[in-house]
């Protein structure tokens, strides 16, 4: 509202009415959205989410009507005047400005049309203000017969939501190698550091602390690698100039493969058109499969967090091997608590991306004939992980593990009491031997190599060559001939 300066009562703010099919309504005169925005708007009301949440998602949607304006104009049937016009609108969104005006919420009924719509709007009434003209005057410029010329929802949004994947692949890349860089840092940092390595949270046999931790650099690197070579060759086909359904009515015959060329130099991605646009249009298994890979990526990263909570845990009862960094006191009731928040909140990023990806694949199973209406609900859970994930991992990198530090006399005196110990013996002093002191030190408390050295099962000097840190945690060729 805005206030009457004689009176000081709040006045109406200025509007100017639209209509469309069902009618008219009242729109505030300076925003850049129009009729059909508005109606969505107060449809829904969902997830409380829009779409200028998704930065990339508006860039693409702009880089979509810049192209197509440009394929149009080419083609002789948009005009030079709101050709320029659509072009500097779509320019200045793609530079980042106005993305407040895409204010529809990411789940919505009508398959997208409302997202394309909004879209349209901004695009004709910032192209209007270009022209000197007033927003809503769509004589001279209209949402639907120029900036969605030779368009529809069903191949604009689906090929907006596939470039803007591709434009926030990239963060999700370098967030991911950055992380891979750290934990691999680590790993020789921890080189020569002997502790014991568990199976089913039970000893098992000697490791390095840096072996850990340099396989953890290993699986999420492999994980960088199947996205990097997959991803853009995944969502690189594009169904723009299917119009409706596939068939590309409404469109010039010469439309799909210019539109296509030109989105493709406009984003610097190479996009290709679909072989088969009628399948393009309504098949979503791209974005399960994408989907899928960042649940892989989560669950990895879950199991990550799992174990470096479980090694810095205690720090008197527990593991206790290494040290988190500690980021804030951890309980309001035990003073001196501090807990593993970092991995924690990776741990609930990983869950709820898990179930982002059961979301989307409900959805994609749930289309019907040449369209899937629940396409909506799939980009917004996908934009969603991409960017859950990309700051989780620049969390856990930054905040936790460049400052783990190794408790290194901790891991020794595990090694030194474990009876997993005895399983580096077994090639010398033979299979029954070692079961028998194993269950005696069980039972007695002794240690392993006391036991070893009070029956003279071995050499002092071969025990100290047996258990040199080096020839327990590699293949090592046999001191003896074995079991004698």
């Amino acid at each position: 509202m805005a206030e009457s300066s004689s009176t000081g009562i709040p006045s109406p703010l200025p509007m100017r009415i639209e209509h469309d099919l069902l009618g008219t309504l009242q729109v505030p005169a300076d925003v850049y959205y129009g009729i059909q925005t508005l109606r969505a708007v107060q449809n829904f009301q969902l997830s409380g989410v829009p779409l200028s949440h998704y930065p990339k998602l508006v860039t693409a949607l702009a880089m979509v009507k810049l192209a197509a304006a440009e394929a149009n104009h080419g083609l002789g049937h948009l005009k030079t005047t709101k050709y320029r016009a659509i072009c500097d609108a779509c320019r200045q969104i793609i530079q980042g400005q106005h993305h407040d005006q895409f204010v529809v919420d990411m789940i919505q009924g009508g398959a997208g049309t409302s997202t394309n719509m909004n879209a349209n709007e901004v695009i004709a009434n910032l192209g209007l203000v270009s022209m000197g003209l007033q927003q809503g005057e769509y004589q001279h410029l209209h949402p639907n017969n120029d900036v969605n010329m030779a368009q529809s929802t069903n191949d604009a949004y689906p090929t907006a939501i596939r470039l803007g994947l591709l434009l926030e692949h990239d963060s999700l890349m370098s967030s991911l190698e950055m992380l891979c860089q750290a934990l691999a840092g680590k790993g020789r940092e921890f080189a020569d550091i002997v502790k014991m390595g568990r199976t089913q949270l039970q000893d098992a046999v000697p490791m390095t602390l840096g072996q850990e931790f340099h396989a953890f650099a290993t699986t999420l690197n492999e994980d960088l690698g199947h996205l990097s070579r997959q991803v853009p060759a995944l969502l690189s086909e594009v169904n723009l100039g299917g119009t409706a359904i596939g068939t590309g009515i409404n469109a010039d015959p010469r439309y799909q493969h210019l539109a296509v060329e030109h989105l493709a130099r406009i984003s610097d991605h190479p996009l290709v058109p679909a072989y088969d646009l009628i399948e393009a249009t309504s098949d979503m298994g791209d974005f399960v499969l994408f989907s899928g890979m960042l649940k892989r990526l989560a669950v990895k990263l879950s199991k990550i967090c799992n174990d470096l909570r479980l090694l810095s845990s205690g720090p008197r009862t527990g593991l206790n091997e290494i040290n988190l960094p500690p980021r804030q006191p951890g309980s309001s009731i035990m003073p001196g608590k501090v807990n593993p928040v970092i991995p924690e909140a990776v741990n609930q990023v990983a869950f709820e991306v898990i179930g982002n990806d059961l979301a989307l694949t409900m959805a994609a199973e749930g289309g019907q004939l040449q369209l899937n209406v629940m396409e909506p609900l799939i980009a917004y859970k996908i934009f969603d992980s991409i960017r859950l994930l990309t700051k989780a991992m620049d969390m856990l990198r930054t905040h936790c593990v460049l400052g783990i530090t190794a408790n290194r006399e901790r891991c020794s005196e595990l090694v030194e009491n474990s009876i997993g110990l005895i399983t580096a013996l077994n090639p010398y002093i033979g299979y029954e031997n070692a079961t028998r002191i194993a269950r005696v030190a069980l039972e007695s408390g002794k240690g392993v190599l006391d036991l070893v050295r009070e029956e003279h099962l071995l050499e002092e000097g071969q025990l100290t060559e047996i258990l040199r840190p080096d020839k327990m945690v590699a293949p090592v060729q046999f001191l003896t001939s074995g079991n004698e």
